[in-house]
């Protein structure tokens, strides 16, 4: 049997046709009052992830008041607020949403349904609710001026071609995201295991302590190196080329455990005022708005030269290994022991004699690097499952882009 197929490059739009929004597709305006429905399915748009079809959370009636917005399974729930947001997902049930969304159900004499969705996430689709959108704090689009847009419609014999390919692309996608969730749950249970082997659930980190003792030497941070406090590196002084640097706020967007690349630079002028980073150095967040902040930390396991703003403190060990450190400092044994020191009101602070006090097992250095070596092992993989996700996806917004 033939396949067919098409040269998504060399598309011949001459004998496609336009038509208008409300051609396209029906705005579903059924109400609903939350307070009196059989529904049991409340979608808001904080339960709708951007650039993604799929709806993976939901409420309930008792979550909200005022009439909401009734939707069918497979309508589109689109987020006409902010809608720079690009919130548009499939229902895969009956239920009632936002006011804030549109219902959208496609016209199957002028789209594929199956294709909808795809257009729904498209540039030329996104970019025009966003050009229409009205407000300024909380931008929104109305269904009177939305109807009215015009857009370039491919022909039936392309839409299930096209809804196939891009189907077959999204499984991809979900397979590889599955994987990379399931990566992701074995890699935190094998670092708690690895690093300590205790049960921390439903325990004081206290009792952990205790019960981690009776099985291997512990000791506190103090024994094994020292604490240093960063200096300077205002974000005045920040250029884009010049002696890498690592400021606090970093420590909670851009660096996960290890510092595996640098997003700030400085002249070598302001290099001076820092602190030189040092090879297997863990740089602490010193302070933090929630709990969940305090001591976010990543450790340096370069060669090269590198600085440290002010902010954060720097544990210097005497000899351990650093991939080992990046992995226990960010383990619930010593997260946990951080939380309970954190002090603060509006803004939480830990400081260095915080850090000298965290206990950890005293284990040999050889033991170190294999602990650090089997957990990059693991990591490795999910940056590859990662790194292949990101060329899917980008496959396939390039699809729906030359198409639409």
């Amino acid at each position: 049997m033939a396949t067919e197929k098409i040269d998504l490059n060399n598309l011949d739009k001459s004998d496609w046709k336009t038509y208008r929004f409300d051609e396209i597709a029906q705005n579903i305006s059924e109400r609903v009052d939350p307070n009196n429905t059989d529904l049991e399915v409340y979608i808001g748009l904080e339960h709708i992830d951007s650039e993604s079809l799929h709806i993976k959370r939901h409420g309930t009636p008792d979550d909200v008041n005022g009439i909401k917005l009734k939707f069918y399974k497979d309508d589109i729930i689109f987020g006409r607020r902010r809608a720079y947001q690009r919130k548009a997902g499939i229902a895969t049930c009956d239920g009632f949403c936002s006011a804030h969304a549109l219902v959208l159900r496609a016209n199957p004499d002028v789209i594929d349904p199956a294709l909808f969705p795809f257009f729904m996430h498209s540039d030329l689709f996104m970019n025009r609710a966003v050009d229409i959108s009205v407000g300024s704090l909380s931008p929104t689009i109305n269904w009177g001026t939305l109807k009215h847009q015009e857009f370039l419609i491919p022909p039936r014999s392309l839409q299930g071609i096209t809804a196939k390919l891009l189907w077959s692309g999204d499984s991809a996608i979900k397979a590889d995201k599955k994987s990379n969730d399931k990566l992701e749950v074995f890699l935190e249970s094998e670092i708690e295991s690895k690093i300590h082997g205790e049960k921390i659930c439903g325990r004081t980190i206290n009792k952990v302590i205790e019960s981690l003792k009776e099985r291997k030497p512990v000791t506190p941070l103090q024994m094994l190196g020292t604490v240093l406090k960063g200096r300077g590196i205002p974000k005045a002084d920040v250029i884009k080329n010049g002696i890498p640097c690592v400021r606090y706020g970093e420590l909670y967007t851009k660096h996960h455990r290890l510092i595996r690349e640098f997003h700030s630079s400085v002249s070598k002028e302001s290099a001076e005022s820092a602190v030189k980073l040092v090879k297997n150095d863990v740089l602490f967040a010193g302070s933090g708005e929630t709990i969940a902040e305090i001591g976010k930390s990543a450790a340096f396991i370069g060669d090269h030269d590198a600085y440290a703003g002010s902010d954060i403190l720097i544990f210097r060990s005497k000899n351990m290994d650093g991939v080992y450190l990046g992995y226990l400092m960010n383990s619930q044994l010593v997260r946990q022991q951080l939380n309970k020191l954190g002090t603060g009101a509006t803004v939480m602070h830990v400081y260095g004699g915080d850090i000298n006090s965290i206990k950890v097992p005293d284990i040999s250095r050889q033991e170190q690097e294999d602990i650090g070596i089997y957990l990059e092992s693991i990591a490795g993989r999910i940056a590859e499952v990662n790194e292949r996700l990101n060329r899917l996806q980008t496959l396939q917004k390039q699809i729906i882009n030359q198409v639409f």
